[in-house]
């Protein structure tokens, strides 16, 4: 997800990241060199050696920093990102699962119905376009189940 612009808000200490679908906040005391009274933030820009996908913040001793998008959107407990997130852990486990089965990819294919090539995707971890029943189909064929549990969110500690 690219940023799009980001500012400071000092009176309410946090970062106004916009992207192109929403506005966040992040807060200057979850930075890992946050600005303070003593050290003043100068300069805060979208870091196009990131693609643009995080932001940098330099301040008054010249210390600098940068923040990626994945952080901001974990504070703010994004829903698409937490989605991606257990799409992605699906999937390393899938492949640590093939790996360890001793099935040939064409056979998984096969018994999956699908070519090898939508398996290589479906194996991906970077490919989000995939569906939780394809990976569930993939996990059953090589003998496991998930099981999704539903519990309340843990509230963030301040």
């Amino acid at each position: 997800m690219k940023i799009e612009s980001v500012e400071p808000n000092n009176r309410k200490r946090v970062f106004i990241v916009r992207t192109a679908y929403r506005t966040l906040e992040f807060p200057y005391a979850k930075a890992d060199i946050p600005p303070t009274p003593a050290d003043r933030l100068v300069r805060v820009y979208v870091d196009p050696e990131i693609a643009n996908e995080g932001f940098t913040w330099i301040l008054e001793s010249g210390r600098e920093d940068t923040l990626h998008i994945d952080h901001v959107l974990s504070y703010n407990e994004d829903p698409a990102y937490k989605a991606e997130l257990l799409i992605h852990r699906l999937t390393v486990e899938a492949q640590d699962l093939l790996a360890a089965s001793g099935l040939s990819k064409r056979e998984v294919s096969r018994r999956l119905g699908t070519s090898p090539t939508q398996l290589y995707r479906l194996l991906d971890q970077t490919n989000y376009g995939k569906s939780l029943p394809q990976l569930l189909a993939l996990l059953h064929i090589l003998g496991y189940e998930a099981k999704i549990e539903i519990s309340p969110r843990r509230t963030a500690t301040v």
